[in-house]
């Protein structure tokens, strides 16, 4: 079985860092091309285009996560099967997963094809926006097919180690995005529907370019004839991880519009400097977040193999990566709170600059919380155990969500609650999930 990097060898730490920085750089070049794509809308189509394209990212992120989640899910079981050496039971799983997840997508598609209007309602969508904004999506959700294509196969090969094809592709996808966008938006005028279409092509080139990858280059992971067995058993386990993994995605998503909801009440300056923030958070803390996801498939396939010693090294050692990376990453936000937000403010604007300034100071502060929740996520999915996962996402954003309305209401605490309730949120989370493993262990260990 062809694989660029076995995790159940090696050197731990190198070998996670390697298996990582692939992963880390695909999500570097996506949150670049979104930032080109913002800046191709909003200086050619105006300001109507860019609040048409940017509330539909919004809503394409949510339906995004779903699939996923989904993805994710499997993605967990094949790094078991892997790491057991299992290739039948890999094969088999490989095969129901592909037809269920499938078939959820192309439910989700229709769906949502039928209630574009109620969404928009839901939304709120000014009515000046109304018009690009649903052309937009009629056009954009024909692409969900190919997001899935790529993030089932991109799962699939990260399972059993190879994240350098699904960054190659992805890098394919974002090139042709861009000059897409700049070819139907700035070369020939076809407004927001020009942007759409490059979206929604990109993605299908990457999702079927990968699969043809993925067939071409690894047909041992390709189903056989008598694979596809509707297996009672199968089944349930196959949903289990990826309906809770995608509940998961879900609800950090819904938790985050919730809290945008309490910050729009502050106004456009707390807005504004939100908005800046959050920019500058996903860059910061994007690295640990992939770094637990490949932490993920390392515990999954030591966890198949049966190697519980490795397992106890690498936890050790992903913390050890993690928080390190995370404090010096706060350093450098916390002194260059200001230089960052400059990027997206304007040196006038004072008062949205010391909001910002405040915003980055108090959660960056605590970046290591946020990278140990995303390395006990990976754990509890890679350890059979995704219900943990899940029960951790709705700590850390049920009480980031109750704090934040809770202190926001307080005068002399203000807005400066919201902030607040960002890394007790985390932290809490974190004192969960590592006595949930303590527990774990010891069972294990009878």
């Amino acid at each position: 079985m062809p694989s660029k990097t076995d995790l159940t060898a090696g050197p731990i730490v190198s070998t996670m860092l390697r298996f990582a920085m692939p992963m880390i750089l695909g999500n570097l070049l996506q949150q670049f091309y979104n930032v080109a794509d913002t800046f191709i809308v909003g200086r050619f189509l105006g300001a109507d285009a860019l609040a048409a394209v940017g509330s539909s990212y919004a809503l394409m992120t949510f339906l995004t996560s779903i699939l996923l989640g989904m993805c994710m899910g499997s993605g967990a079981l094949f790094s078991i099967r892997f790491g057991h050496r299992d290739w039948d039971g890999l094969r088999r799983q490989i095969a129901l997963s592909f037809v269920l997840i499938a078939g959820f997508t192309l439910l989700l598609n229709l769906l949502v094809f039928a209630l574009i209007d109620p969404m928009m309602n839901l939304l709120s969508v000014p009515k000046e926006v109304y018009p690009p904004m649903r052309r937009y999506l009629w056009i954009v959700f024909f692409g969900i097919g190919g997001t899935f294509l790529y993030n089932y196969c991109a799962s699939l090969l990260r399972a059993v180690g190879n994240s350098s094809a699904p960054l190659f592709f992805l890098g394919i996808a974002a090139g042709l995005n861009i000059v897409l966008d700049i070819v139907l938006v700035v070369g020939i005028p076809f407004g927001v529907g020009g942007a759409a279409f490059a979206t929604s092509f990109s993605q299908w080139v990457s999702g079927v370019g990968l699969f043809w990858y993925t067939v071409r280059k690894m047909p041992q992971l390709c189903p056989r004839a008598g694979d596809l067995r509707f297996e009672k058993d199968r089944v349930l386990e196959i949903s289990r991880f990826s309906l809770l993994t995608c509940v998961q995605q879900s609800v950090m998503n819904f938790g985050i519009l919730m809290v945008q909801g309490l910050v729009n009440s502050f106004g456009a300056a707390v807005m504004a400097a939100f908005a800046a923030g959050v920019k500058i958070d996903s860059f910061a803390y994007m690295p640990v977040q992939d770094f637990g996801n490949a932490f993920s498939t390392f515990i999954a396939q030591n966890y198949g193999a049966g190697k519980v010693d490795r397992i106890q090294k690498g936890l050790k050692s992903a913390l050890l990566c993690t928080v390190t990376f995370s404090l010096l990453v706060s350093a450098l936000v916390f002194i260059f709170a200001k230089p960052l937000l400059l990027l997206f403010i304007q040196p006038t604007e004072t008062e949205i600059l010391a909001i910002g300034v405040e915003y980055l100071r108090i959660e960056g502060a605590f970046y290591w919380g946020i990278g140990g929740l995303f390395l006990l996520y990976g754990l509890y999915r890679a350890i059979e155990r995704p219900g943990v996962s899940l029960i951790l996402t709705v700590i850390s954003l049920g009480t980031r969500v109750a704090l934040a309305y809770i202190l926001s209401a307080i005068p002399a605490v203000g807005v400066v609650g919201i902030w607040w309730s960002v890394p007790i949120g985390w932290m809490l989370a974190d004192l969960v999930g590592w006595i949930v493993y303590q527990r774990v262990k010891k069972v294990k260990r009878s």
